[in-house]
């Protein structure tokens, strides 16, 4: 290879990489300032209900329903991201996402038009998860096709690291506008300037991804031969037994990052009374041992393997489930700290090699249309409802025990890693 080939090849790959990381910290970011804002604003503004702990859950249950309509939005764009490209389709679904997410900032609320406030919330909330659902594995395998021999899984992070870019984007802006504004303009319109600026962060994903060429891995399979006519048909047939195993693999980061988050923020500011500036505080120190954990992940799932990497991340997630209840009953805010840094730091490892762990499961004609699936079914069973039962679960037997969802969520992506691996 010549030096100009190689200098080439240098900065295609940091287009590629740069692109991956942008686009889903763009996704991300529009999905996590809708989970913070469920947390904290929405439940009085959109769902007016007998009690704050009935609002807190009308909340969180428009929060799961992104996790319905991923499924879908992965099936339909992995169809097209397996017939027609990964690039088209990216550009498509970040566009749907940040729409959504935009016209949720212009959104009267229930006290302004009844009823339809919260009905067209749930709408354009469905429509965040459909654009999600064809966000994630699109993301992967443009960083998982385009990586150097032995490098996919620390090409498969970057997506990954769009999680907590996302998230330190989404409540950091939240953080700000709580110490600037006054709560009572928070409350009327402080809240929607993190979904308005939305708007500025989806252009400049889509100027970095439209300068993106095809995958060469997928253009040279196109070439030989033509993908199926419905991949989602193909994979359902042929390849079940891996999309469920992917499916189940996938549980334990979702359980681990929607108990961490979302719901030890509602849990925090509102049973336990603390400041809701310094719990996101809290939380944005302890998303930065996410951030390093990913890295750390990538490159020892590129020395061993990421199901190696994601079995022993399911292993400490078990231990780490059981502590996770007794530390926030506490109420203070060096063990909730800790607690919430080890926890997101775990997720790191049953989070950050699936970008190269899901694609590896399917032929590359199916690849967009499995992975996305797996990934997003795995959302429905590890996060969908994480919050609703961990609040459920702390009316019914208290605080101690709601770390348990992250264990049996661990479990069984331990039982779908421990599959694949058999099937290797």
């Amino acid at each position: 290879m010549t030096s100009s080939n190689g200098i080439g090849e240098m900065w295609r790959h940091k287009r590629v990489l740069a692109a991956s990381l942008i686009g889903t910290a763009v996704e991300f970011y529009d999905f996590y300032i809708y989970a913070t804002a469920a947390s904290l604003i929405f439940p009085s503004l959109f769902f007016p209900a007998s009690s704050p702990t009935a609002q807190l859950m009308a909340s969180y249950g428009s929060l799961a329903l992104a996790f319905f309509a991923r499924p879908l939005g992965a099936a339909i764009f992995g169809h097209y991201g397996d017939r027609v490209g990964r690039k088209a389709t990216l550009v498509t679904s970040l566009m749907l996402m940040g729409g959504c997410t935009l016209l949720i900032g212009f959104l009267p609320t229930h006290a302004q038009i009844g009823w339809w406030a919260p009905l067209i919330l749930c709408l354009l909330r469905f429509g965040q998860g459909l654009g999600l659902g064809g966000e994630w594995g699109g993301a992967a395998l443009l960083a998982v096709e385009n990586a150097p021999p032995g490098w996919r899984a620390r090409f498969g992070m970057f997506p990954q690291l769009g999680a907590p870019v996302g998230f330190i984007a989404a409540n950091g802006l939240f953080l700000i506008l709580g110490t600037m504004l006054s709560d009572a303009d928070f409350y009327a319109w402080g809240w929607r300037l993190p979904f308005l600026g939305s708007a500025v962060l989806v252009f400049l994903g889509l100027w970095v991804r439209l300068k993106l060429t095809e995958t060469p891995e997928f253009a040279a399979a196109k070439a030989e031969s033509p993908p199926p006519a419905v991949p989602l048909a193909t994979l359902l047939s042929s390849h079940l037994g891996a999309a469920i195993a992917g499916t189940f693999a996938c549980a334990a980061c979702f359980a681990i990052y929607y108990i961490a988050t979302a719901f030890a923020l509602g849990y925090g500011t509102t049973a336990l009374k603390i400041d809701r500036s310094a719990f996101l505080s809290l939380q944005l120190g302890a998303i930065l041992f996410m951030a390093g954990s990913i890295v750390l992940a990538g490159w020892w799932a590129d020395r061993s393997s990421p199901t190696r990497v994601l079995a022993w991340g399911c292993a400490g997630t078990i231990a780490m489930g059981i502590a996770f209840g007794p530390m926030m009953g506490t109420g203070a805010l060096l063990p909730i700290f800790l607690i919430l840094s080890a926890a997101l730091f775990l997720m790191g490892f049953v989070y950050g090699p699936l970008g190269a762990y899901l694609p590896a499961l399917f032929p590359i004609q199916l690849r967009y249309t499995g992975a996305s699936f797996a990934f997003n079914l795995g959302g429905i069973i590890g996060g969908a409802l994480a919050p609703i039962v961990a609040t459920w679960l702390i009316g019914a037997h208290g605080i101690a025990i709601v770390g348990l969802y992250m264990s049996a969520a661990a479990a069984i992506s331990l039982a779908g890693l421990w599959w694949t691996s058999r099937k290797g």
